[in-house]
């Protein structure tokens, strides 16, 4: 558990459990009956049982208060109202697949519906190759080509693919990660439910919609009928409040708060971020915060819609949107209080993402190299941030640094946007004098491994200070290796020493006082 300077009268956090008897649980409307007759495996059609005309419920009035999550669910299950457990047909607003789960995901398709079969809907399906991309290997190659077979036979209207590997550049359709593209594209819009290949689609939950993974065999169902069976998730609340100190990132919160509830903690629940902390956050940093839960073993994660969302919308979607918004009477199974001007920079130690550790009880960890990258990490206002801390230092940095913007549109912005405060200069500029490796090719780079080939993957057992989100034996490559997790500010800090480092001491003049005699316990008011 991480440590910090606080008193004992002045809490961190407070946690307020609700008796889960609090929820009721409603029979599935489906029954099945036992037959001897043996029944085709092949799927003709799917339909959800015949219903009474009545309009989606919305934010207004209900007859029992409902969470964000619940009435998301139960507007695309055409139900006025919810509760945590239930299974209902959801309708789905937009599915997407890459080059890992792609190839798995047609195939079944095809086998389940048939060679020739078509997909529900051509417009709402987003194909984005951006794994195992800029490598030699075959098969992932294979992967791709199996991608653009697909989305030629089913004329797929956002398929964002990539022909020439030796320049990006020379391909305009070319994205890079999903999770960013997606954000970037206008494809997350408040109020909707968006699926996809891979767990970290979670990350769309900052615009206020229902965004979770899914399993190959769940994405072939989907292709082939618009629908996905989901069980209801109760709804675990974080209110984050107070200044956001200038050392401290999204990446620091969300992993102060999977060291306090652990990598099961939020198992099959929704986690929704609330307060003037989480106000004040950019999208790109709520889109770092969601984008974690699923290491809490959390289902969702998602941020209320607000002018932040809509302003970030503006150029980049014309379709319209409904956002919704959780009743003042809604029942959460917890609820977890912040003050976030009392929290520190954080890592989290090998191998798991809820080892976490104040970074500065970490100095004397001697690193190898640092990865600025991902989805969770490889954001434009990332990049900006590790800049502003090398140009802080005015120092070079003392081990390989490798940089993965996660976009086309993050590589353009590295090379053309100025750091803020910093004369005028951009990343790549600031970078390059630090001594960092080129920006890389956008990709998911080193994140999974991937082949041997890969850009910055570890070959080697070595110990690596990184923007990443998992930290577990082999993640990066080698499985000898070890992953300490830390913001941009935490992973440039560390970069310029050489040893993991607290980025107060490049980012604020004042002295780090130890005060690791207040460790920081969870602090419950339970309320049954």
């Amino acid at each position: 558990m991480a440590s910090s300077a606080i008193a004992s009268n002045s809490p961190a956090f407070i946690k307020k459990d609700v008796d889960l008897s609090a929820f009721s649980s409603s029979a599935s409307s489906f029954s099945i009956q036992k037959t001897n007759k043996r029944n085709s495996r092949k799927i003709v059609s799917v339909m959800a049982p015949q219903q009474s005309p009545r309009s989606p419920s919305t934010s207004g009035s209900v007859k029992t208060a409902m969470t964000m999550t619940e009435k998301i669910l139960a507007r695309a299950s055409e139900k006025p109202q919810l509760s945590p457990g239930e299974n209902v047909w959801v309708n789905v607003d937009l599915l997407m697949t890459h080059d890992v789960c792609g190839p798995g995901s047609f195939g079944i398709f095809k086998k389940e519906f048939g060679e020739n079969a078509k997909v529900w809907d051509r417009e709402k399906i987003v194909i984005i190759p951006e794994h195992y991309i800029f490598t030699k290997d075959e098969r992932a190659n294979r992967n791709v080509d199996i991608l653009r077979e697909f989305c030629a036979e089913q004329n797929i209207k956002y398929f964002y693919d990539i022909k020439d590997l030796g320049n990006f550049r020379a391909n305009p359709d070319y994205k890079g990660v999903c999770h960013v593209a997606l954000a970037q594209e206008g494809h997350c819009r408040p109020g909707e439910v968006l699926l996809g290949t891979d767990s970290h689609t979670c990350t769309a939950g900052a615009f206020g919609q229902f965004a979770t993974g899914i399993g190959n065999t769940d994405a072939a169902f989907v292709l082939g009928t618009g629908k996905i069976l989901l069980k209801v998730p109760p709804t675990l609340r974080f209110v984050m409040d107070g200044e956001m100190p200038n050392y401290l990132l999204a990446k620091d919160l969300i992993l102060q708060i999977i060291g306090e509830i652990s990598v099961s903690g939020a198992t099959y629940k929704s986690m929704e971020f609330v307060g003037t902390t989480v106000e004040s956050l950019t999208m790109e940093e709520r889109m770092t915060l969601c984008n974690m839960v699923i290491e809490a073993g959390g289902k969702n994660g998602v941020v209320p819609a607000d002018s932040t969302t809509h302003k970030y919308l503006e150029d980049k979607t014309s379709l319209p949107y409904e956002p919704v918004y959780s009743d003042e009477q809604a029942r959460f199974l917890s609820e977890y209080r912040f003050d976030i001007s009392k929290l520190e920079p954080l890592v989290a130690k090998p191998h798991s993402p809820d080892k976490c550790a104040l970074a500065r009880e970490c100095k004397d960890v001697k690193i190898d190299r640092v990865y600025i990258g991902s989805c969770t990490g490889g954001k434009t206002e990332d990049f900006l941030a590790a800049a502003k801390v090398f140009h802080a230092s005015g120092k070079k940095v003392k081990v390989p640094t490798f940089l993965v913007p996660a976009t086309q549109k993050v590589w353009m912005d590295v090379y053309s946007l100025p750091v803020p405060g910093c004369g005028g200069k951009t990343c790549s500029q600031i970078f390059e004098e630090a001594g960092c490796d080129t920006p890389a090719s956008p990709t998911c780079g080193a994140c999974m491994g991937g082949p041997r080939d890969t850009y910055a993957r570890m070959n080697e057992p070595q110990v690596c200070v990184s923007t990443t989100n998992r930290n577990f034996p082999g993640r990066m490559g080698h499985k000898e290796s070890q992953i300490y997790l830390a913001s941009p500010y935490t992973a440039a800090a560390s970069a310029l020493r050489g040893y993991v480092t607290d980025p107060r001491e490049f980012l604020q003049s004042v002295k780090i006082v130890s005060t690791s005699a207040f460790p920081l316990k969870l602090m419950a008011e339970v309320v049954w």
